[in-house]
């Protein structure tokens, strides 16, 4: 959910307004000119890509003697994804345009009183990154997996979640569906990875509670599965109430995609059990060229930003990362990577059920003469940051809220350093 204004609506009743075709909006000797983008902060995406994919890098070809024909799928897949990057900056401005030609865009309101709060934004240009996506993600299985893999049915049934969350996405920027709908879509898209789940439903009970269940494992049965969906709906719709600002959604998800990345790799270099670096493996395939598509819609979307995500993208970086915990078999760990979006969650609670009256953007008030923001009373993250670090710029705010997003990725990783052996 981004920080923008959709134009206005026509009146109840009134037949909806169409632009002009273009060949009789401009004058009979005059071609119509077409918008122009402002070209994308590539500084961005290449220090954020060297930041996150470096330690990955590392760990993966120097510091873990992996297997050679691993470090060689990675490289494949590396390959793809890199080029599935320089297709998504290749595609964003082209669609970009199409959607403003459709009247598909909006204003951003932490920009208003500004000459650029009244630049026409276009919106959902998380549906470009998605296709890509897909399309990269599906040509990989056919350079890795054969037909007769254990993996293949549930790589299909992943990819199969991200399009209909894609799709809902999408239908969800253009229909503007009510927030009661939106808490359903991801149930939606969740079926298809539910149907196909063949693993274990199981899970391993703590150290320190075993002596009090009288049990070391746990099996839930079908109640595994409702976990799998609750654990899907969360992922899309926390990522989605916390925005606001340019750059925040595909920030956040860069973070924990990378996280997932590091922490991927260690457990196939730290574990004996070939069960679980297949899960780690397969989720290493997934996640990559998530990552490396959405540094190149970074690049668009950081501050001041040239186009808007939608829902689209954040529902689609919601069932990506869901799916890839669930199927690596880590969904403890990958909740604690989403740990601001879980504290944001909860403290969203009272207006999100309207215990409190809600507003529909949840915004900071933007103040023209400064150009800096300032936090209401509105309980989100966003906010809140403002209330204790005071004022600032939409800038320096996203850059705040981004370093807590990896501050809480690296309290992650130690807490799996200081528990194991003593938690499980």
């Amino acid at each position: 959910m981004a920080a923008r204004s959709r134009p206005a609506a026509t009146a109840a009743g009134d037949p909806p307004t169409r632009p002009p075709p273009a060949d009789t909006a401009a004058a009979p000797d005059e071609p119509a000119k077409e918008p122009v983008l402002r070209p994308p902060n590539l500084g961005v995406a290449a220090a954020a890509a060297a930041l996150f994919l470096a330690p990955f890098s590392y760990l993966a070809f120097v510091h873990y003697p992996l297997d050679a024909d691993l470090r060689e799928s990675i490289l494949k897949c590396g390959a793809m994804s890199l080029g599935g990057f320089f297709i998504v900056l290749k595609l964003i401005p082209v669609a970009a345009r199409y959607h403003l030609r459709r009247r598909m865009f909006g204003y951003d309101i932490n920009k208003k009183g500004l000459p650029t709060g009244e630049i026409k934004v276009p919106e959902a240009l998380g549906l470009v990154v998605g296709i890509v996506y897909l399309v990269t993600a599906i040509i990989f299985q056919q350079f890795h997996y054969t037909e007769d893999s254990i993996w293949l049915v549930e790589y299909n049934a992943a990819l199969a979640s991200v399009c209909f969350m894609i799709l809902l996405g999408f239908v969800d920027d253009v229909l503007d569906i009510p927030w009661r709908v939106k808490l359903a879509l991801p149930t939606i898209a969740a079926l298809p990875l539910l149907m196909a789940y063949a693993g274990g439903t199981s899970i391993i009970i703590p150290k320190p509670l075993t002596p009090y269940v009288g049990l070391t494992v746990l099996e839930l049965g079908v109640f595994y599965k409702l976990f799998m969906l609750l654990l899907a709906v969360f992922c899309t719709n926390s990522i989605n109430i916390h925005a606001g600002i340019n750059g925040l959604e595909v920030g956040q998800s860069v973070v924990i995609s990378a996280a997932v990345l590091i922490h991927n790799v260690m457990r196939i270099g730290s574990s004996t059990d070939i069960e679980t670096q297949q899960a780690h493996e397969f989720s290493i395939y997934l996640v990559l060229p998530f990552l490396t598509t959405s540094l190149a819609l970074l690049a668009f979307n950081w501050y001041p930003s040239i186009v808007f995500v939608g829902d689209t993208y954040t529902y689609f970086a919601g069932m990506a990362l869901a799916v890839v915990g669930i199927l690596g078999h880590f969904s403890e760990t990958l909740l604690l990577f989403f740990l601001p979006q879980v504290l944001n969650f909860l403290c969203s609670v009272p207006q999100l059920f309207h215990f409190v009256p809600c507003p529909r953007h949840r915004l900071p008030r933007f103040d023209p003469q400064t150009g800096l923001l300032t936090g209401t009373k509105d309980e989100n993250l966003v906010n809140i940051f403002l209330r204790i670090f005071g004022k600032c710029s939409e800038k320096a705010l996203c850059i705040r809220l981004l370093i807590f997003q990896a501050l809480c990725c690296v309290f992650c990783f130690w807490l799996r350093y200081v528990l194991t052996g003593w938690y499980k």
